[in-house]
């Protein structure tokens, strides 16, 4: 017997599983729904633990899901900060090119980014960077004005608060232990209590695979989780970094690169690195699951991708282990910063779908099966789209499920 029947559940209170659940009760204000999220508290992994920027979209294949939805979604994101008194700031970013060989990506950025529609995208000289970012170095910026940032967690407090105030039901400590299928609707169990539905829809981030399997359905990808690490600049130096410092992305490579990041609070982030956590919510070096590792080391596809970038994979562990080489790094872009200026930060986790080729996923990846949908990949930049993602997938849920009728 189920404690209640709705007609929509979402599984997962991350930002998108949040905005999809808000758009949801804003679009069909006669659904009855519920979001589950197994955590007390929502927006406690990937939500939570990001730097806070609203991209640009400067960086995805013109044409890409990612592309459209993220350069939308930027300014649809600023909009609703605005609209709710949510801090941000829109304070632009410097892509920097520290040598010749990335002269040539740098203009094929500033391609890029023209053609996913950003404006006044200008390539400059040292000497203008010193003027924007005194203590940057580096042969040539490309200046990306519309970059932004603001506090994730209180967007997705907000979110909750109008989905609330739509007629949705937000339950906490409600992790999903079993999803039965049936020809009229579907059963989920959860530690708070067992719900029938009419549709699901699957946001669990680290976790969308496991649900996926959980629901019957068999996705060609498994979650490999890759924690990024931080340090802060101490106080005192924080004058180094005036706004946002990217390196130019070495295409050969699945992650960014190390960067500096001016949050809306004032601090500046310095990194990530990007290194296999041993968990999927791996926040530490001793988080440990061996539950965790034996599900992705027995998937094919991981040994292929660790083929492949292992090298790469090598150099991010050596950054983890070494603050000297953190540093390292760290001077390539500002060569003022020291290795005394640098303090432990925060920690996130990367829900990074890979198939079993051993190919990482790069596009938003979100799969129809009967009366669900699963998202099984929304990497950053979901955070700065959320809203147009989640237009996205109700639009897929109305056509595919038929969650308007």
């Amino acid at each position: 017997m189920t404690d209640s029947h709705y007609d929509v559940v979402v599984v997962g209170g991350g930002v998108v599983g949040l905005a999809v659940a808000c758009e949801i009760t804003r679009r069909f204000p006669r659904l009855r729904l519920l979001l589950l999220e197994k955590e007390e508290r929502l927006a406690r992994h990937q939500s939570g633990h990001n730097s806070g920027v609203i991209h640009s979209g400067v960086y995805y294949k013109p044409g890409s899901l990612k592309a459209r939805l993220c350069v939308a979604g930027a300014a649809a994101m600023v909009e609703f900060c605005r609209e709710h008194g949510i801090p941000h700031q829109v304070c632009g970013k410097v892509i920097v090119a520290i040598n010749d060989a990335e002269l040539p990506r740098l203009e094929e950025l500033r391609q890029r980014g023209e053609a996913n529609g950003l404006a006044d995208l200008r390539v400059i000289g040292p000497e203008e960077l010193h003027e924007i970012e005194p203590y940057a170095r580096g042969l040539k910026a490309l200046i990306v004005p519309s970059t932004a940032v603001t506090d994730f967690a209180a967007v997705c407090e907000k979110y909750a608060t109008l989905i609330a105030a739509q007629g949705g039901t937000v339950l906490t400590s409600a992790a999903v232990t079993g999803i039965k299928r049936s020809a009229s609707q579907d059963i989920v169990e959860t530690k708070r209590g067992t719900f029938s539905t009419n549709f699901l829809i699957n946001c669990a981030g680290l976790f969308s695979d496991r649900i996926s399997r959980m629901a019957g359905d068999e996705p060609d990808v498994m979650i490999v989780p890759f924690r990024g690490e931080y340090y802060d600049l101490v106080p005192d130096r924080a004058a180094l970094v005036r706004a946002l410092i990217y390196p130019v992305p070495d295409p050969r490579f699945p992650f960014l690169g190390v960067h500096f990041t001016r949050r809306v609070s004032g601090r500046v982030d310095a990194g990530p690195n990007a290194v296999l956590a041993f968990q999927r919510e791996g926040y530490h070096r001793s988080d440990i699951s061996l539950g965790d590792m034996v599900s992705y080391l027995g998937f094919p596809g991981f040994w292929r991708m660790a083929a492949k970038h292992w090298r790469s994979g090598c150099d991010e562990f050596r950054r983890s282990l070494s603050k000297r080489a953190f540093a390292r790094a760290l001077q390539e872009l500002l060569p003022e910063v020291r290795e005394q200026d640098l303090v432990p930060g925060g920690s996130g986790v990367r829900a990074q779908a890979v198939k079993r080729d051993g190919s990482l996923v790069d596009d938003f990846q979100i799969v129809p099966s009967a009366r669900m949908l699963h998202v099984l990949n929304v990497p950053s930049p979901a955070a700065t789209a959320s809203l147009l993602i989640a237009r996205t997938i109700v639009d897929m849920a109305s056509n595919n499920i038929g969650l308007a009728s």
